[in-house]
């Protein structure tokens, strides 16, 4: 049988709108008024450019957002095999896979935010360098470090390599990358040196707080993007959680797990087709859509087709 994955994107695919953006149906309306009542707050407090531009904002709305649509494909009967998330998106997938509460969730990507953008209000951030192997990039990181801290961090397809670290240094890599060869250096969404050693002390603060909420075994089968490797225990996706936010996400090996694992139809949770597009390079083999503007109940239909073949 052919399996589905539900994937779920992480900080730097946020955008204004995206969650009154979200499929009209009942499992989205009521996700957002259960983290509203959550929050103590109207989630349409975090749908704003000013909300999405913080690092605790985003991660929240990442979280409803994923969330929401994963419980509206169930809803509708989509044959959900594996769930992957993308840095904080594991948080909303721990959640669709049964193993982690959406209360627990949505406190602990509030502290984890919080203490992110706490730990480097300013002056850090990531850069994605297009068209460089991975070896190619770490080269230019040494070669940038004189200008500041920084560090490779998502992999995220053979040629997609991201790195953290202090503005002048990012700066600086964007230069080199782009005289040897690079196609873009980009400047990412997020105001963070995230899955770097400089986030290490978030990871050890989210531990502690995770060794306090209930966490279960998945009933839905749940690939690490830190590990790529499949999680199984209930104690093994808390570790997950705690250490992806200071260890790089390996999005290419943790898709072509999935593949290993017979994903053929792999949708992608709003917003954005960021994980479409690098999990259809891992995945030739799978058609990979995203959810943003979709029809719910048309690719709940179309993943069970496909699962029957």
């Amino acid at each position: 049988m052919l399996k589905t994955a539900l994937l779920f994107p992480g900080q730097g695919s946020q955008r204004p709108g995206m969650l009154a953006g979200l499929p009209d149906h009942r499992a989205v309306h009521d996700a957002r008024e259960e983290a509203a009542a959550i929050l103590g707050r109207d989630w349409r407090s975090l749908d704003d450019a000013d909300a999405l531009s913080r690092t605790d904002g985003a991660q929240l709305a990442l979280t409803i957002a994923g969330v929401a649509a994963g419980r509206a494909l169930l809803a509708e009967g989509a044959p959900i095999d594996v769930v992957a998330g993308h840095s904080v998106g594991a948080f909303p997938a721990a959640v669709v896979a049964g193993a982690l509460s959406f209360q627990d969730a949505i406190e602990l990507v509030r502290l984890r935010g919080g203490l992110m953008a706490k730990s480097h209000p300013q002056g850090y951030g990531m850069t994605a360098i297009l068209g460089l192997r991975e070896a190619a990039v770490a080269r230019l990181v040494d070669e940038a470090r004189a200008a500041g801290e920084l560090y490779v961090s998502n992999r995220n397809a053979e040629r997609q390599i991201v790195v953290s670290g202090a503005d002048a240094a990012l700066a600086r890599v964007a230069e080199l990358a782009l005289e040897r060869g690079a196609r873009k250096a980009e400047r990412l969404a997020v105001a963070t040196p995230s899955h770097s050693p400089l986030v290490a002390p978030v990871a050890d603060r989210l531990r502690a707080a995770i060794a306090q909420v209930a966490l279960s075994a998945p009933a839905i089968a749940v690939v690490s993007a830190r590990t790529a490797r499949r999680l199984r225990a209930a104690d093994a996706i808390g570790e997950d959680l705690a250490s992806n936010v200071a260890e790089p996400v390996r999005w290419r090996d943790a898709a072509q797990l999935l593949g290993e694992l017979g994903v053929r139809t792999a949708l992608e949770a709003p917003p954005g087709s960021t994980l479409r597009d690098l999990t259809a390079e891992a995945i030739e083999a799978a058609e990979v859509v995203s959810l943003d503007g979709a029809d719910i109940s048309a690719l709940a239909r179309l993943a069970a087709v496909r699962s029957a073949d």
